[in-house]
């Protein structure tokens, strides 16, 4: 028998608040936050991510030169993105440590920012210049993806077997299911909070340091950055296009998956380069942002459905070599399957409205 798919959709929409037509994941709210909304301030406040950038007020005193006016250089505006983004990094870390809900993906999502920010504007702040703390960035947005999956693996795998009917579910499922990921996420976090305490941490945050404050410029660095930025934004944009049309012609399975993984990137990269140019080019480009956001949230959606097969399917092999009945977990992987065929078909709608003209005139 299959998971009951309606019963699905209900409960799931219930949890998001999203229409059952909308399929979703339960890793989704914990991943759709908007720039900013990161847990409680500690006692002595300090600024939030994407701020004022991306919409968001700063908490606490504002950061000197964050505020770009419309008429801005490109470089003022890229190194204001990039100031309210280090602040925000060095905001999370008291929260990561003491393990504070969602800050370990807050957290993440900056790094990921800071690094897509440096891709994006190589002509305004030269990426070779930029490539050392390109990599470090992505070393620690590896090590806090670790213990992102962690925390939401387990809970992702637990909400879907609320669908499961009693009778179908076949042994101590939900008990090998938190027995397997517990030692996993208490080995990730250990790892985070080693490299928190590291040098090469340490170096890293002195290195943003220099680049949000006084980097090396390229040569668009001085022109205004309604005439710079726009066309950095399209650049990212037409990336994504073309990797949203290779996964819908990507054949089904482990090829699609990794040709929606990679759309996905291009998606969020887009988005973070429209939240950069934003002083600059105002409404246009927040409008622009939210779609590519829209797009990445539903891709994302579909990564999670990839990653729970593949721990389904090592739950279901170590309960078959423990002598337990695997059954339930091959239900487990059914019903991931059928969220991502669903989630495919409504990233390509979603993409298809967030590519209209309408979102890019201010690209060009």
């Amino acid at each position: 028998m299959a998971v009951n798919s309606t019963q699905t959709r209900t409960r799931t929409s219930a949890r998001t608040g999203r229409s059952p037509k909308t399929p979703a994941t339960p890793a989704a709210s914990a991943r759709r936050t908007r720039p900013g909304q990161v847990a409680p301030a500690p006692p002595h406040p300090v600024p939030i991510a994407g701020s004022p950038i991306a919409g968001s007020p700063i908490a606490g005193s504002p950061i000197a030169g964050s505020r770009p006016k419309p008429s801005a250089s490109a470089a003022e505006v890229v190194k204001a993105y990039l100031k309210v983004q280090v602040a925000t990094l060095r905001s999370l870390e008291p929260k990561v440590r003491a393990d504070e809900f969602d800050s370990v993906h807050q957290m993440r999502v900056t790094t990921r920012r800071l690094r897509a920010t440096l891709r994006s504007f190589g002509m305004v702040i030269p990426r070779p210049a930029t490539g050392k703390v390109a990599g470090e960035l992505k070393w620690l947005g590896g090590l806090l993806g670790e213990a992102r999956d962690g925390e939401v693996l387990p809970r992702h795998l637990l909400a879907s077997l609320e669908a499961v009917p009693v009778e179908l579910l076949i042994g101590p499922v939900q008990a090998r299911v938190q027995g397997h990921f517990a030692p996993l996420r208490a080995s990730a976090r250990e790892v985070v909070i080693e490299a928190l305490d590291s040098k090469r941490y340490a170096a890293l945050l002195a290195d943003l340091d220099q680049v949000a404050h006084d980097p090396p410029l390229g040569p668009q660095a001085g022109a205004p950055a309604r005439d710079v930025l726009p066309a950095a934004v399209h650049q990212a944009y037409r990336q994504a296009k073309r990797r949203m049309r290779r996964a819908g012609q990507a054949p089904r399975g482990q090829a699609r998956d990794v040709a929606m993984h990679e759309a996905r990137k291009s998606a969020r990269r887009a988005r973070y380069a429209a939240e950069t140019a934003r002083p600059a080019s105002g409404k246009p480009a927040r409008t622009f942002a939210r779609q590519m956001k829209k797009v990445q949230s539903v891709a994302g959606d579909h990564q999670d459905t990839v990653i729970a097969r593949q721990a389904a399917r090592e739950l279901g092999i170590n309960a078959h070599l423990a002598g337990e009945n695997a059954f339930t977990y091959g239900l487990l992987h059914e019903h991931e399957h059928d969220q991502a065929e669903r989630l495919q078909a409504r990233a390509r709608t979603v993409w298809k409205k967030a590519s209209r003209p309408r979102y890019r005139k201010w690209m060009r």
